[in-house]
């Protein structure tokens, strides 16, 4: 199965996952669209779970609410139509979109790393450290960078020549596949893209790395069974998620050219673009009794208010 993009220029997007078994990224895609919505609505509903990590949590959600939306409609529309095709401000669209959702919720995992640092090796003052205005901070950082990166690659990508083979080897419009059907050099937008990546990966990726050491070493120093259960309880959703999320982009971007394969991008990219976002708010619930009892109290009001 084939995308087409519409003029200018007439470009065919080879899809390998998602076109191969079409139910099944449509359950994926279901249950991250649900997973995610249900997620932001417990958080926002539930008094108990106005908390900054779970502020950042409905941030996440929220991201890869809009990343899954980005690429699976538009796949499954054209799966269904059978016209394959997208229009060229569409496939820029789906560029800028994509590259800041990955580029935001990069920046924010490695952010959250910190407020687990907080939360474990500052628990007194964790109110003060993670108030309210330092939650904006990050959140409004993590979208702002994002968006810029998205921006800033969207314009450079669509400003290009394109040329010669109109087929990218890819399920959808990203950057790195795209370039390959450029008629012009494009070895000065590469190295910005590798910048780009360099910044939004290994950046907050040194955050993560940072704060963690300094978790291991306060609970090292604690000397405490009870101390480290509530460390791993604290903190194995959130590193599941990040080694989830970094596995997969870092073999995506930070590989060097020549080790590259089309067939593993696209495998990598269905890892970030559909399973991540449906698993994150499954290591995020499903372990955690506090969303669990939000989800508990939410489905006895609605029991509760049916009855009347």
């Amino acid at each position: 199965m084939a995308l087409t993009l519409g003029t200018p220029p007439q470009v065919t997007l080879l899809s390998l996952f998602p076109c191969r078994d079409p139910p099944t990224v449509m359950v994926v895609f279901t249950v991250a669209l649900c997973g995610n919505v249900l997620l932001i609505f417990l958080i926002y509903l539930d008094a108990g779970l106005h908390t900054p990590m779970y502020f950042f949590l409905s941030q996440l959600s929220l991201m890869d609410l809009m990343l899954v939306c980005n690429i699976v409609p538009k796949m499954a529309a054209n799966f269904l139509s059978g016209r394959k095709s997208i229009s060229f401000v569409g496939c820029g669209i789906q560029i800028g979109f994509f590259v800041s959702l990955v580029g935001s919720e990069g920046l924010l995992l490695g952010l959250m790393a910190y407020d687990r640092y907080v939360a474990v090796s500052h628990p007194l003052h964790y109110p003060i450290l993670m108030n309210q205005r330092v939650c904006l901070q990050i959140t409004g950082s993590s979208w702002a960078f994002g968006i810029i990166d998205g921006v800033i690659q969207m314009v450079a990508a669509m400003g290009l020549p394109y040329c010669g083979s109109r087929s990218v080897d890819h399920f959808f419009c990203e950057v790195q596949a795209l370039l390959k059907l450029a008629c012009a050099d494009t070895s000065l937008f590469d190295t910005l893209l590798f910048a780009c990546c360099v910044f939004m990966l290994l950046l907050p990726f040194s955050i993560i790395m940072a704060s963690y050491a300094c978790i291991l070493g306060a609970v090292l120093r604690i000397r405490s069974a009870q101390a480290w259960k509530k460390a791993l309880a604290t903190c194995s959703s959130h590193l599941t998620a990040v080694t989830l999320f970094y596995g997969a982009a870092m073999f995506m971007y930070l590989r060097p050219r020549r080790y590259r394969a089309p067939s593993h991008d696209k495998v990598a990219s269905i890892f970030y673009t559909v399973l991540t976002p449906m698993l994150n708010p499954l290591i995020y619930s499903l372990r955690n009794g506090e969303v669990m009892g939000a989800l508990r109290k939410g489905l006895d009001r609605c029991r509760i208010g049916s009855q009347h």
